[in-house]
């Protein structure tokens, strides 16, 4: 059962809606849980005027909520499916997957992965197993049958190489598995490009065994590829192609990088309507185009997009120089005229502005060229020359041509290759018994071994070299007779060179022939530091270690597991597994191996003409969805909201803190909001201060009388904390922060003890703030009046202090009991501590409290005083200077006199003062202890 845009796999599943009403009819019968409360006294008189009620069943919003939760249980059970695809033909006796993952590939090789697990997946319901092939691994790949679970796994680990296909060979192995599997459908997911023995490997694919072919391959084959760099003598010019018939003119732009991946240059190439090739050119300088490593196009994300480059691809800075005068009349008899029009094109020329050798020579070193060509130079100016032979030895490349000076000037060991005889040597004429000799083979241990002897080249004169045992490993080219023609050697890091005859052609037809301009761009390329190396290793024929790859998406790589060395030739590589694209060598030197070569092109994959059904099907991404589990994720979510939605109802939350309560209402108020916008408003008769005095009374707290004297305030606060910290340490009560209290407007009742320093500059307090103390001792309340004074002369003494004279008017409005001294048995001093005095900050004044009814019997008088306490306590002691703690816990100001054991005294006092105040005479009880015993006990 399906309709679009959404289908269901299980859809009988969906006859479980019916049950809804049932469902409905059952939860609207099911009331919530009684609230239940917990006796606060003050939190229920807030809320004593609410109207309080308990639903009989329950609420219409939960219901919903509920029945919601259960439709979408059903419905995620019967597997819904939005936008569902229709199933791919995977049947018959196997599914035979052959997928190029070449470098054509890489671009959107996603695509072609989503389209294969679509396939398999299929296969999988279908129950086929899978053979899955791919056209650019080792050709000992293992390629099945799978199930579809395995197949999945080689699926999702094969990724694309940066090689071309190898179709035939793995087509062969696929039909060859077949063989066992007739009647299998074959699909094939191609690159879009033809190759060469395509048609030949299509045959043996689908002749034989196969029941369909399922053909996948983009719409259009839109690759581009870099086929050419060629550093010329403007810039660095670029070749790129795309598929053949392309009616629209597109532009796309390269970028050339350095070694270390920075882009330093661009360029743009157009295609015409039509055309299949687009050119352009790099115009920077030649020092910039060194740089060069690699250059890629922009947008593609392919290896064929990508051209390393290597020694042979920079330009070098070549110096000129001859003794000889130019002849503007005849060039052609100028000895550099012939070098010039063979290095121009890959090469940059420098020549001095003086003739003189001497200045001459030190103005081309200054440009550090990479070489130096001399024609027909004899001896070298003592005063330039060591600064020539430096240069050759730290890596500088001199080529020399012979002439009548150099035949004349001598041996030079420093600054030529072998030793030269005396003289000339003149072949053919009608003196001479020999005729012009023609070039041989080049030696196979020189640079010019790859190129073919030109056949039309003679030579008539020469100059030669002495006969010494290693004359065969320099000479790089000779004559018929045996004698060289071209010798050169390595020298420390640089090279020398020698043309035995001039570079014009008097001596030789060399000059101008195409074998001289070959020969001048090979040793062009030794001339360069990191080029020597793989020239050499290049004419050697010897093999290179794989130094950088270029990935499938273009990128350059380190070298892969799989990568081999490889042996360069003359000719064009071919790109494997073994020797992918990328550069060969070393930092010394590389050697570049690329993809595409100038020859290449792309041409379109035709579908093969089979009489087999053929489904064509587009690379695409699977764009249906399951919903089955963000359907059961949503009804776990409606199931916490339903859980929180009880626990509220249920009261849970009221007995939190207001925050957490108000933010599971602020959730329910949501999802009420979101269903029928239901209104959960709960009526609130509670009066402003009300939650005030619910916190306050949720601890006990100690509070002090806010003087309105900064210093006398901060010392009180201190005072507690200190105190409230010493009674968390020794007691099991945890006192909450102390309080400061206006008397005057502050609601008094919720403390056991208020603090009260008297300070004598404080403003006298009102009347109506002094009534407000008296109710609150006539209530219950104790107040700890602290003149800090050390008064103790009595209450009516003669003189007394401005603290006392202070307290005095305080007392005169308030109803105080007689008072006395703590008497030695009192419950202060033993309601925690054993203590007989109740020192602070001094140690003199004593403590005054409430008399007893009788105090001359003192066998009876704590009996007699019952579980009250006194409603007023006096003292000079300065009990909040001794206890004042800072931040860190140590004391603010020091005990009179200094002893660390009054501090400790101090607190004591304080600890029995707070037990007193919420025990009462409960240590005085225990004198009835053998009375009820003994009652007990009858």
């Amino acid at each position: 059962m399906s309709w679009l845009p959404l289908s269901f796999g299980a859809p009988m599943v969906l006859w479980g809606l019916l049950a809804l009403p049932v469902i409905w009819y059952l939860l609207r019968l099911t009331p919530p849980r009684p609230r239940t409360e917990v006796f606060p006294p003050l939190r229920i008189l807030a809320r004593v005027l609410r109207r309080e009620e308990t639903p009989h069943q329950s609420p219409w919003w939960l219901t919903l909520l509920r029945l919601l939760m259960a439709a979408l249980v059903v419905t995620a059970l019967a597997e819904p499916i939005f936008n569902p695809r229709e199933k791919l033909p995977a049947e018959g006796s196997a599914l035979a997957l052959v997928i190029d993952n070449d470098w054509a590939s890489a671009a959107d090789w996603g695509k072609r992965v989503a389209t294969a697990e679509r396939l398999i997946a299929d296969a999988g319901s279908n129950g086929v197993p899978v053979v899955i092939a791919f056209t650019a691994e080792k050709p000992n790949a293992e390629i099945g049958p799978f199930d579809a679970s395995a197949a999945l796994d080689r699926l999702r680990a094969a990724k694309p190489r940066p090689i071309p296909t190898d179709r035939p060979a793995v087509y062969a192995r696929v039909a060859a598995t077949l063989e066992r599997l007739p009647g299998a459908s074959v699909a094939v997911l191609a690159d879009g490009l033809a190759a060469t023995g395509d048609e030949a490997a299509f045959k043996t694919l689908l002749e034989r065994n196969a029941a369909r072919l399922v053909w996948a391959t983009s719409d259009r084959l839109s690759l581009t590829g870099l086929t050419g760099a060629d550093n010329q003598v403007d810039g660095f010019t670029l070749t790129a192609i795309r598929g053949p018939g392309d009616p629209a003119p597109a532009q796309v732009t390269a970028g050339a990088f350095d070694d270390k991946g920075r882009r330093i240059a661009d360029a743009a190439l157009t295609f015409a309507p039509g055309q299949a090739t687009a050119t352009g050119t790099m115009k920077v300088p030649f020092e910039l185009r060194n740089d060069f490593a690699s250059i890629a196009l922009d947008g593609e994300h392919q290896a064929g997009a990508v051209r390393v480059l290597d020694e042979s691809s920079k330009r070098r800075r070549v110096g000129l120089l001859s003794q000889a005068e130019a002849d503007q009349a005849q060039p052609l008899l100028s000895p550099l005229y012939y070098i010039r029009r063979a290095l121009q094109p890959f090469a940059d020329l420098v020549e001095p502005s003086s003739a003189d050798l001497a200045d001459a020579i030190p103005q081309l070193l200054d440009q550090k060229p990479a070489m130096i060509i001399m024609a027909d130079v004899g001896t070298i100016p003592a005063q330039v020359r060591q600064r020539l032979v430096d240069w050759v030895n730290n890596g500088g490349t001199l080529v020399r041509f012979a002439g009548s000076r150099l035949a004349a000037a001598g041996n030079d060991d420093d600054l030529l290759p072998v030793r030269l005889r005396s003289g000339e040597r003149a072949l053919g004429g009608a003196l001479s018994w020999t005729t012009p000799q023609p070039v041989t083979e080049f030696p196979k241990n020189g640079p010019f071994a790859d190129l073919a002897p030109p056949t039309e080249v003679t030579v008539s004169r020469q100059v030669l070299a002495e006969p010494t045992p290693d004359i065969v490993e320099r000479t790089w080219a000779t004559l018929a007779d045996g004698t060289p023609l071209v010798t050169g050697m390595k020298k420390d890091k640089g090279t020398l060179v020698l043309f035995h005859v001039t570079p014009e052609a008097t001596w030789s037809n060399l000059p101008i022939s195409g074998s001289f301009v070959e020969m001048l761009r090979r040793i062009v390329q030794l001339s360069r530091n990191q080029g020597a190396a793989v020239a050499n290793a290049e004419a050697a024929a010897a093999s290179l270690a794989p130094y950088r790859m270029i990935g499938a998406d273009g990128a350059l790589v380190p070298p892969t597991p799989d990568a081999r060395p490889l042996v360069p030739a003359a000719g064009p590589l071919p790109v494997t597994l073994e020797n992918p694209p990328g550069v060969y060598g070393s930092e010394t030197g590389v050697f570049a191996h690329n993809l595409l070569n100038a020859s290449s092109t792309f041409t379109p994959l035709a579908r093969p003409q089979v009489s087999l059904p053929v489904t064509a099907i587009p690379y695409a991404f699977d764009e249906s969805e399951n919903l089955k589990g963000p359907l059961v994720t949503l009804a776990l979510l409606l199931m916490v909201l339903d859980t929180l939605a009880v626990f509220w109802m249920g009261g849970l939350f009221s007995r939190r803190p207001r925050r957490a309560a108000a933010t599971a209402a602020a959730l329910l108020i949501v999802f009420g909001g979101l269903f029928g916008h239901a209104d959960f408003a709960r009526a609130d008769d509670s009066k402003p201060g009300d939650s005030q005095a619910i916190q306050d009374i949720s601890k006990t707290r100690i509070a002090y009388v806010i003087t309105g004297e900064p210093g006398v305030d901060s010392i009180s606060r201190a005072g507690l904390e200190g105190l409230t910290r010493f009674l968390i340490e020794k007691t099991a009560l945890e006192p909450g922060p102390p309080a400061g209290v206006d008397i005057s407007k502050d609601e008094l009742t919720f403390y056991p003890l208020i603090y009260w320093p008297i300070d004598a500059t404080a403003p006298m307090p009102s009347e109506a703030a002094i009534a407000r103390i008296d109710a609150y001792m006539q209530q219950g309340g104790t107040v700890l009046f602290d003149t800090r004074d050390q008064f103790s002369n009595g209450i009516g003494a003669g003189s007394a202090s401005s603290a006392t004279e202070r307290l005095r008017d305080i007392l005169g409005n308030l109803n105080v009991p007689p008072l006395e001294p703590v008497p030695s048995d009192h419950v202060l001093t033993k309601s925690f501590f054993i203590l007989p005095e109740f020192p602070g900050r001094f140690n003199g004044s004593p403590l005054w409290v409430e008399a007893s009814l009788d105090a001359s019997n003192t066998e009876n008088r704590p009996v007699r005083t019952g579980d009250g306490v006194s409603p007023i306590m006096i003292t000079g002691n300065d009990f909040a200077g001794a206890w004042a703690v800072d931040e860190n816990g140590d004391p603010m100001l020091p005990t009179v006199p200094p002893d660390p054991m009054q501090r400790v005294y101090a607190l004591r006092a304080g600890v029995n003062i707070m037990m007193y105040m919420l025990t009462g005479n409960y240590k005085s009880d225990q004198v009835h202890v053998p009375v009820l015993l003994e009652r007990l006990g009858q």
